[in-house]
């Protein structure tokens, strides 16, 4: 795992917090993997993690958890494999797959986890699953997107989180419903609440929030889902966030 991370914006999201502003990662990457990057940052926690499902303690205590129910999950996984596409589980904070493939090494090598091979995902598997991805190529994914909402509208959330990751999450779970979740916990108004971010999966809790803020580039849906837009990390974005929240 590649934890490089341009020293201004750590020093700029230094600012917002000696400010007295709390900062919490929200990230669709499973907790194992958002650990490293929160501790880098200097976060206290807790991590809204895969995708929304989760919200935890840097210590691992969850504080909410909505998985995928075992018999969803299998839906998708059996639409996966019947199209030859790679598709991936989670069970004890395991990455879990059926194969061995190329595309589940990259996303292990992105999320900093190991591979467990266990070749039946239906036995694999617990009653839930954080999140189910789709690792192929940005083309394959863009043309299923639309399918797989449709297809299972009302039962799950679906989203690419990069463009080569589509990630199910239950439909309770989202990065918006664990942002609720802790708002009501610690206390604060939704109009206090800023949410940053570039991806699809980032679009609910932007679109949630008092002020949200999409980063140059990302994909319409998002953009849309914005008040306002910043460049992008190492090319200023964290600095024009700290102005805007600051000033």
């Amino acid at each position: 795992m590649n934890l490089s991370l341009d020293p201004r914006d750590v020093a700029e999201l230094g600012r917002i917090m000696a400010a007295g502003v709390s900062v919490i990662a929200c990230t669709g990457r499973p907790f194992p993997g958002a650990v490293p990057w929160v501790e880098k940052l200097g976060l206290p926690g807790p991590i809204v993690c895969y995708q929304g499902a989760e919200v935890r303690t840097l210590d691992g205590e969850v504080l909410l958890d909505h998985g995928v129910s075992h018999a969803i999950a299998m839906e998708v996984i059996r639409f996966a494999q019947e199209r030859d596409l790679h598709v991936q589980a989670y069970r004890d904070d395991a990455l879990i797959v059926a194969r061995d493939r190329p595309e589940a090494h990259k996303y292990a090598d992105h999320a900093g986890m190991a591979v467990h091979v266990v070749g039946d995902l239906d036995k694999a598997m617990g009653p839930t699953t954080p999140k189910l991805v789709i690792v192929s190529t940005s083309e394959v994914l863009e043309r299923l997107l639309p399918e797989v909402r449709n297809r299972w509208a009302g039962k799950l959330n679906v989203a690419t989180s990069v463009p080569e990751y589509l990630e199910f999450t239950s439909v309770e779970s989202d990065k918006a419903s664990a942002l609720r979740f802790l708002t009501e916990r610690f206390g604060f108004a939704q109009s206090e609440v800023v949410a940053v971010g570039d991806g699809r999966n980032d679009a609910s809790m932007i679109e949630w929030a008092g002020l949200g803020v999409a980063v140059e580039g990302s994909p319409s849906e998002v953009i849309a889902a914005a008040d306002r837009t910043i460049a992008a990390p190492g090319h200023g974005g964290i600095q024009q966030l700290a102005d805007a929240i600051l000033n």
